[in-house]
Parts: structure tokens; sequence; C-alpha cells
């Protein structure tokens, strides 16, 4: 059945390629843009693709008035909104003591807060209609082995899965579905190009200390990983399945891609110890999605 999803992030790697593959399944795609010029009083464009169905449609993640009308726009089109696939991110790399509070801030408001205000105008509607799908797009550095300089990042992506889980168990009863997508640990050219902290002076001092060595040393030992890394059509794949999995059997996690930094070792081991404590006061059901639609 053809689904009415949205995905922010649309402009990155993972986003264009996740659009594309589930617009080619027969779904009406939301593509999210921070500006669409004069299209931007109009609610959605059409973007021409081959007979596929993907809208481009005014979205800042990092406004409340922005992701408020984007919604209202969707459900008013559609008279309801199926899936979200919260994709939104930043990626920085650095020593965490040279970025700045607000830098921090800025990220933590792209890739946690613009979750947060999707979720405040899209719930609504998700859970007046008895049913509806949560994609987050965590990252291994959530749980995986540690690397140095990637500590604001992976401490982004962990707060987003903490959110997730939180939103799992509360949302259960509404009949509204989560599944964590976690890719695996990038290669190192994707944190060559990624952010970097604004107080370089702190950063020389990090690159001419005792710790000279640990960005060469890490980037030159991830690149000598034997496994292979996920490319983003493997993720897009990947989220495109979960939306057409029938309601009740979402996975709560798919990882993607080789298990390097033992993520997906210690999800496992995570998430079951979050399904016994359910258990054990009284809360088991919030496990599996209520059918209520």
């Amino acid at each position: 059945m053809s689904k009415v999803i949205v995905v922010t992030g649309a402009s990155n790697s993972i986003g264009r390629n996740t659009c594309k593959q589930l617009a080619r399944a027969g779904h009406t795609v939301y593509v999210s843009m921070r500006e669409m010029d004069r299209h931007e009083e109009r609610g959605s464009e059409k973007i021409s693709q081959h007979g596929m169905d993907l809208r481009a449609i005014a979205l800042d993640v990092a406004s409340e008035a922005s992701v408020n009308s984007a919604i209202d726009a969707i459900v008013a089109e559609n008279s309801r909104l199926d899936v979200i696939v919260h994709n939104a991110r930043q990626v920085v790399y650095g020593p965490a003591e040279a970025f700045t509070p607000d830098q921090l801030a800025e990220l933590y408001d792209t890739n946690v807060l613009g979750a947060q205000r999707l979720n405040r105008a899209a719930l609504p509607q998700l859970r007046k209609q008895g049913q509806g799908l949560l994609i987050w797009i965590s990252s291994s550095s959530a749980r995986g082995g540690s690397v140095p300089f990637l500590g604001a990042y992976a401490s982004s992506k962990a707060a987003l899965d903490a959110l997730a889980l939180g939103y799992a168990g509360e949302l259960a009863r509404w009949g509204i579905e989560t599944t964590i997508v976690v890719p695996s640990a990038l290669g190192p050219g994707h944190y060559i190009r990624s952010g970097r902290p604004l107080d370089t002076m702190r950063t020389e001092e990090y690159a001419d200390g005792p710790t000279a060595d640990v960005s060469e040393t890490a980037l030159s030992g991830l690149a000598e990983l034997p496994a292979k890394d996920q490319t983003p059509r493997d993720v897009a794949a990947a989220i495109a399945d979960v939306v057409d999995m029938p309601f009740g059997q979402r996975p709560l996690r798919v990882h993607v891609g080789p298990d390097d930094d033992g993520a997906a070792a210690v999800d496992a081991v995570a998430d079951s110890v979050r399904a016994e404590l359910l258990r054990r006061i009284g809360l088991e059901d919030i496990l599996k999605p209520a059918s209520i639609g």
C-alpha cells in the first residue's frame, strides 16, 4: 500500500537515496528543503523523476514555524501522513574541547531538536490515525567503540538514539511503530569533509601536543578495516524494506553494514535489557505496537 512519507535531511547522500528508493516503491515522498524561493508559499512542488511521486516542500528542522507549516500542508494535501524519516544531521570532527558551546548547541539543534520539532508537529495526526511509523537514522558511533575526535558528533547521535527509544515505548499503544536504523562506521573521507571546531587555537594545541598523531592514526586505522563500508544506497534500501514490512513486524533496530566498532553487539545487549526491564515493571505490551488504526 502506498504511503505518505516525509524525509528530513533530503540533501545528504542517505536522504537523496532514500527519497528515490521510496518513490520507486510507489510511495508519495516529501523531500524536505530549507528554502524553496518563490515556491515557499505554495506548499509542495512535484519533482519530475520518471513518474515517481517526489514532492519538494519547504521544511527547515531548525524552525518550529517551518516544520508546522510543512506538516499542515502535507496533511491538507493527503488527509494523512504515514511515515517520518528522521535523517537530518550535521557531522563534525575534532577535539571536543575545541568546539564552542554555541557549536554544540547548533549540532544538537540539528541532530536532536529538529526531530523533536517534527514529532510535535506530526504526532497529533499519527495518533489520530491510530497508526504510523517513525524511522530514526542513528549511527554506530552512538553505542560502538569510541573514536577520538568524534565525541561531539557521537554524543548528539547517542541523544537521538535515547530519544527514539523513549518515543518507542510512549507511542506503542497509539499504534505507532519505531525503527532505529544504524549505519555502520563511515569511511575516513566522510570525517575529513565534516565540520571543524571554531576554536582553532585549542585545535592546534591538540595537533602539536602529545595527541599530535591521534587523528592520523585513527583515520588510517579506520581506512584499514577489512570489511566493506556500507553505501548510502544500502542504508536507503534498508529504510525502504522497513517501510514495506507489515504492521507489527517492523524491528526496533536495524544495523546496516559491518559491525567493526561493536555497535550491533552492544545494542543487542542494551535492547534486551530494556525489554526485560519493561517486562519486570508490567509494561511488556509496549514492546509491540497496538493495532488500533
